[in-house]
């Protein structure tokens, strides 16, 4: 007589073997990642990527709206650049009567014919410290052709400013950089999640005996005859693909200009000596602030330069600080031309007291990249020092201008602006599908209560392999590590739970973020 082989319990409880860890844990953290990450950020990535878009267009915007501030008639005999701001002091001493008049900050003189000379002054009180007060003067006969405020280093004019402002902080002010901060620290991590999951569409069809060529076309491109979400999929998937570089481009420069990480940002820029140089204006040689100057040390001991305060004697420097402050613009920029500046866009400053030099600077952000400085003594017209995009620039520092420029739409001009148009437009695009993806498929309420937890599959070295990273990143961009750790802690909390309500069978039901 056989006997079955039956188990014998000796406490009274099953014998189970230990379960098995899943081999795509990395997947599927990516996966839960990719799509929470996108279900809370998309608006706000929605919101700056339309504020992008209409950012792009904000060049010929701001050219279509001030064209009368903008442009002049053009002559043979122009005035002298020294008359043309003493027409833009006089209007401004106008208005303040008996008060003292602003300050003369700065001027850019028009930069081809038919252009307007810029004359900037401070701007007046409660005013932000980027802002500037620019009065428009007809080089050919001195007429005043506008009074605006203008904003930054770009010399952007009020409507350009608005949709800048709305861009950066909707308006809120500094709280309102958070919703910027908070999209351009995310947008690189949904592009980069989004690409890890999209190699499986690729391999799948190559182990299933697919041409390389074909594999990669079906993969990247949208499906013709899908239907429904499987549709959406693939468009999704292309878009990202196309979109990707571009999406990590915006956010790694977009994160230059936030308040944290932009901040972590100049820390590492000034530690490595990746800083932009600056010319110094000290008459004594003394150097520029090292942060800006960084590994830029020798250009005050350039020959003909040191002493100059001593030879030209401390009476004529009073002489020249006493000069008017509409006199000396053409004798500095002749000098400047004669010292390198070339670039048609070119601001001058004036000098901030009797020791410090005058500075011309290139302010030409296409390409070619035009942005040389020379700083100038006003009694001898000799060079006191002078920075070279080509020779004194690091190669980060020139990829953090080219960089900023692209972003900003001026490096290739029109076409620039285009591109970024087209971009920001795919992003809008991305989120839409995304959220209309998530739509055709949104859970219930208690299969949204207990999702599948994220990390629980991984082995030790997965957590390390994911944590350290993740770590370092939270510490460097504070609003991908601030909610980073506080999904981590309500993805265990739920996973804790649907544990609890499976009955410890270690099964919990189907994640909303999975795809079938």
């Amino acid at each position: 007589m056989k006997t079955l082989n039956t188990p014998h319990p000796t406490s009274g409880h099953e014998t189970t073997s230990p379960p098995r860890r899943r081999t795509g844990w990395f997947r599927d953290m990516t996966r839960r990642l990719h799509f929470f990450a996108g279900l809370i950020v998309g608006p706000f990535i929605l919101v700056a990527a339309l504020s992008g878009a209409l950012y792009a267009l904000a060049p010929q915007l701001e050219g279509m709206v001030y064209s009368h501030e903008l442009h002049a008639g053009s002559s043979e005999q122009n005035l002298s650049l020294d008359e043309q701001v003493r027409r833009a002091t006089d209007h401004v001493r106008t208005e303040v009567k008996d008060s003292e008049p602003p300050a003369l900050v700065a001027v850019r003189p028009a930069p081809e014919p038919g252009a307007t000379t810029r004359v900037m002054f401070a701007p007046p009180e409660g005013s932000s410290e980027s802002d500037q007060r620019a009065v428009f003067v007809s080089p050919a006969d001195g007429e005043i052709r506008g009074d605006l405020i203008s904003y930054g280093s770009s010399g952007a004019l009020p409507l350009r400013t608005w949709i800048d402002q709305l861009h950066r902080d909707l308006h809120l002010g500094e709280p309102g950089r958070l919703y910027s901060e908070f999209a351009a620290s995310w947008m690189w991590v949904i592009a980069v999640g989004g690409l890890i999951l999209w190699v499986p569409q690729l391999t799948r069809r190559l182990r299933a005996g697919h041409a390389r060529r074909r594999a990669i076309r079906e993969a990247a491109l949208p499906l013709p005859d899908a239907r429904g979400r499987t549709r959406l999929l693939s468009w999704h998937y292309s878009a990202g693909l196309g979109l990707m570089v571009a999406m990590v481009f915006l956010s790694a420069t977009g994160i230059t200009w936030s308040a944290h990480a932009g901040e972590h940002v100049t820390q590492l820029r000034a530690a490595l000596n990746w800083s932009t140089p600056k010319a110094s204006t000290s008459l004594s040689g003394e150097q520029a602030p090292t942060d800006e100057h960084a590994g830029h040390a020798g250009h005050a001991g350039h020959a003909g330069h040191a002493g100059h305060a001593g030879h030209a004697g401390a009476s004529s420097h009073d002489a020249a600080a006493s000069m008017p402050v509409d006199s000396g613009h053409d004798a500095i920029l002749r000098a400047a031309r004669r010292l390198g500046i070339d670039s048609n866009r070119v601001e001058i400053l004036p000098s901030a007291s009797k020791d410090t030099a005058w500075t011309v600077q290139e302010i030409d952000r296409h390409f070619p990249t035009q942005v040389d400085s020379v700083t100038i003594d006003p009694v001898t017209y000799n060079q006191v020092d002078k920075v070279s995009f080509q020779d004194d620039y690091s190669l980060p520092a020139k990829l953090a201008r080219w960089g900023v420029d692209i972003h900003m739409g001026l490096w290739f001009g029109l076409l620039n602006q285009v591109v970024l148009f087209v971009i920001a437009i795919g992003i809008v695009g991305m989120v839409v599908t995304g959220y209309w993806m998530w739509f055709k498929r949104r859970p219930t309420w208690p299969r949204l209560k207990t999702p599948t937890p994220g990390l629980r599959d991984a082995p030790w070295w997965g957590w390390l392999a994911v944590g350290v990273p993740a770590a370092v990143v939270g510490w460097f961009l504070p609003l991908v590590g601030i909610p980073l750790v506080a999904f981590v802690v309500v993805d265990a909390v739920l996973a804790l739970v649907g544990s609890r309500r499976s009955g410890g069978s270690g099964r919990t039901p189907r994640d909303p973020a999975a795809r079938s």
